[in-house]
């Protein structure tokens, strides 16, 4: 079992409110989500959008990966069977 904090709940406003202790490390404006099961509460960061991955540190680190240029990027149109259907890219 983990560290037992007591916290007091306190009027906000026309809501109530309660005062978390700062050694559970969250950061102000956080999202929470909150669950009562048989008058127990439980709560929850809210998960997280995927962050992205920043590559530019890397990037001159591999000298064989190199930009496209504009006509390696384009492709000649062809036809594609894609479940036996003849599918055309118009």
């Amino acid at each position: 079992m983990g560290e037992e904090y007591r916290a007091k709940v306190f009027k906000s406003g026309n809501s109530l409110a309660l005062r978390l202790p700062k050694a559970l490390g969250l950061e102000e404006g956080a999202e929470m989500v909150v669950r009562e099961e048989h008058g127990k509460f439980t709560f929850e960061p809210v998960d997280a959008p995927p962050r992205l991955i920043d590559l530019t540190g890397i990037a001159g680190s591999m000298p064989w990966l190199k930009p496209r240029t504009r006509e390696e990027r384009e492709f000649e149109e062809r036809e594609l069977d894609w479940e036996g259907k003849l599918l055309r890219g118009d």
